[in-house]
Parts: C-alpha cells; structure tokens; sequence
C-alpha cells in the first residue's frame, strides 16, 4: 500500500572468532536478524544481499508486529555499499506490499543512481510503491508466481478533500510514473493506465501483474530464479572490470 505520510558491519567476525556450521559469523548472523542483509564473501565475487520486506517505514513507525523496512537502515547501507573498495555487486530481493511512498522512492533513486552493478529480484510481492523500488536496479528479476500491485498514490488517516490535497497526490503519482518510464521498458502512460484500470481489484482501481506479464509489459526484464540473479551480477561486475 502507499503511505504518505546503525549503522551495521556488513562483514562477519574476524577469522579467529567462531563461525556457525553454516559458515556465517555469530555478527553476520546479527546482521540479518536486524537489517535482513550480509555481504557474501564465499562466491566467485564479493556482494551485498538487501531484503526489502514487509511496509516500507517511512517517517512513523509502524506497530511492533509489523513486518518492516526501515529506510534508515537502508539509506547507510547503499552509501556504504557505494563506497566499498571491497563489494563489487548488490542484490536486492524484494517482497513488500509497499508502505511509505516518499521513504520508498528515496530508497529507489538512490539505488538507481549507484556506479555499483545492482540487480533486483521479486519474490512473492512487488507492491505498490515497491514497483520503483524493483525497477530500480539495473537488472530486474521476477519469479513466476510473484505479483505486482499497480494502483494509485492514496493517504492513511485523516485527508482534507481540498483541490490543493489533489493536485499534491497527482503530483506524487506523476514523479513514480516518471521513475519508473525511466527505469524500465514501461511508459508513464501504460503505468498510470495499469493504476486506473478497473474490475480487477474488489474495492480498488489499479492492476495486479505476475511475473510473467510483469516481464511481458517490460516492466521487469526477465523471469528467474535467485540463481539466475547472481549470475547476471557476476557477468556485469566481470563486464564491468574488463571495461
């Protein structure tokens, strides 16, 4: 749904100090269970795995049992990410049902405009304002049976019905169309033909795609596994170096 309204080390512990039997470090296990990332240092290149999950929390937060998002664990992590001299590549795995339109779209644009090679995966969901978020990446992967939400920018709580709150939701609607004609093969003109159409929601206007016809609207780029992620990640940060 849209809502208007630490730092963490990404390596594990030092080689001296004990690993799990599953080769992660009692920190690179702390690491996910508070920000839901690691950096992988086992395979052919070094990256940084981001999940996306849950709400996307933007400036309130949300109640305790929750599943969430939040932006300022994100935001670090890219800059930091960026600025690596030893992570080559991020992947981002998405499922979300949205959440906080202006956190998630900092998010994205942020993720758009990395050197660093970034590829993004939807799994189960790619809702909302997490459509930016998996466009986002330079290479977009969605699994078969996830689905993506296309509907309009809408407001929780209180809303004046004033032509003022208006002209700011069609605002807001036209900076993610525009973000997302540019970073997918989808024009604004089909993405907010997707978020008004209706009789496919009950009690909504909008689309809901699955991976399959995500891929064909070019929306996504293509089909695939997390297999198929890493792959392309690995072939652009290869690509990338020979350039």
């Amino acid at each position: 749904m849209f809502i208007m309204n630490e730092d963490t080390a990404f390596y594990g512990s030092s080689d001296k100090e004990s690993s799990s039997a599953d080769g992660l470090s009692k920190d690179g296990l702390d690491c996910i269970e508070q920000t839901g990332a690691i950096t992988s240092t086992k395979g052919r290149h070094v990256i940084h795995c981001l999940s996306i999950i849950g709400q996307i929390e933007g400036h309130q937060e949300l109640s305790s049992p929750a599943k969430t998002t939040k932006y300022e664990h994100i935001m670090p992590q890219l800059v930091a990410v960026e600025e690596s001299e030893e992570i080559e590549g991020l992947i981002i795995l998405l499922n979300t049902v949205g959440g906080d339109v202006e956190a998630g779209l900092a998010i994205a644009e942020l993720i758009s405009g990395m050197r660093t090679p970034t590829v993004s995966l939807v799994l189960g969901g790619g809702h909302s304002i997490g459509v930016p978020l998996a466009v986002s990446a330079k290479r977009s992967f969605i699994v078969p049976s996830a689905t993506m939400t296309i509907h309009p920018v809408r407001m929780s709580g209180l809303v004046l019905g004033v032509p003022q709150t208006m002209t700011c939701f069609e605002k807001m609607q036209e900076r993610i169309s525009r973000f997302v004609e540019a970073n997918s093969g989808m024009t604004a003109a089909r993405f907010n033909e997707l978020s008004v159409r209706t009789g496919e929601l009950v009690m909504d206007i909008g689309t809901v795609l699955d991976g399959d016809q995500a891929v064909k609207e070019g929306l996504i780029d293509e089909l695939g596994s997390l297999s198929s992620a890493i792959s392309c990640l690995y072939s652009m940060i290869e690509s990338g170096k020979k350039s």
